[in-house]
């Protein structure tokens, strides 16, 4: 099996979920590009890598000639990163938001078309066991065809920093990890959207931390989203907690626990008779960062295509400005 060589853009906190899986599989990591050259060292020389450090990635690319860029840079920074490792004939692998705009998604997708390289997204929540089950059960039709998904999310996260002052917080940072989610777990893709963001009394965040979200999706499913980052107590999982209705019967997810289901046995009665069953786990590989970086590497082996590809991700990505396009309009936005 070949040892493909890496590129790693970026070596702030989150390389650290990137290292053990890179060297999990074997990975030659061949350069990493930073702006701060000795925050990059250490972090190589923590994970026992001896690399090149640079702060120019165009030159870094020209002398290593990865394979794969991995891009771990800010979401402002990603089109520029993205597009200059494709255009160089990388393949790319980034972390979430794909982008900070949709036109910067969208020339990051025409970029991967034109030079015929993949690029994908790692929504790192596709690959817990736990969510990997729930999507099998529902598309097995456990619960018969969907026709409501509800997700609540609730935190009282005093982060400090940049996300105090964000316009945005919770759905720009945080809420693309359930959106995908939802995306992932029924199979459908979003329609049309009508989203309240706001700033609840007692806020620490300058900007809008809570959010009630409709979205119509195909198929006729109905998914609901309510969330904040300022709700004090009585916390929800990181996860959220979901609710998943179909025509047989319901799924619940709360908490992180086993994923509890009912479905009705029965025709009569004024509550139909109920058959109580728990999803089990599935494990298809590596968790978090780890699945989708064996994800790309069975694509760029075998041709598997992977979750999180860019024509996929970026209807994930719609759903977050569509979302906040409809707040700020105060109407319902197609997607």
């Amino acid at each position: 099996m070949s040892k493909e060589r890496v590129v790693m853009v970026g070596a702030g906190g989150i390389s650290g979920a990137w290292f053990p899986p890179l060297k999990a599989e074997g990975l030659e990591i061949a350069g990493i590009v930073d702006l701060d050259p000795e925050r990059a060292k250490a972090q190589a020389a923590k994970f026992g890598v001896e690399c090149e450090v640079a702060t120019n990635l165009g030159k870094m690319l020209r002398r290593t000639k990865p394979d794969i860029v991995v891009d771990l840079t800010i979401p402002e920074a990603h089109c520029k990163v993205t597009c200059t490792a494709l255009r160089a004939g990388c393949n790319v692998i980034g972390e979430k938001p794909m982008a900070s705009s949709m036109a910067e998604a969208r020339r990051m997708v025409k970029a991967s078309e034109e030079s015929g390289k993949l690029y994908m997204v790692s929504q790192s929540r596709r690959y817990e066991p736990r969510h990997c089950g729930l999507h099998d059960a529902l598309a097995a039709g456990r619960i018969g065809d969907l026709t409501t998904v509800n997700c609540t999310f609730y935190m009282g996260c005093h982060f400090g920093g940049f996300r105090d002052e964000m316009e945005s917080p919770l759905i720009l940072d945080m809420a693309i990890h359930h959106f995908d989610l939802a995306r992932m777990m029924t199979g459908s893709s979003p329609v049309a959207v009508y989203a309240r963001e706001f700033n609840p009394k007692g806020s620490w965040y300058r900007g809008d931390v809570a959010a009630s979200c409709i979205f119509e999706m195909s198929d006729g499913i109905v998914f609901t989203y309510c969330g904040s980052w300022c709700a004090e107590g009585m916390h929800t999982s990181w996860h959220g907690d979901w609710r998943l209705i179909g025509k047989k019967g319901s799924i619940c997810y709360e908490r992180d626990q086993v994923p509890h289901g009912e479905v009705v046995t029965g025709d009569s009665g004024f509550s139909r008779p109920r058959e109580g069953f728990d999803v089990a786990d599935v494990n298809e590989g590596g968790k978090g960062q780890h699945g989708a970086l064996q994800e790309m590497l069975a694509y760029l082996r075998e041709g598997v295509p992977p979750q999180g590809e860019c024509h996929d991700n970026i209807q994930s990505l719609a759903m977050v400005f569509g979302a906040m396009e409809s707040s700020r309009k105060g109407r319902r936005i197609g997607i």
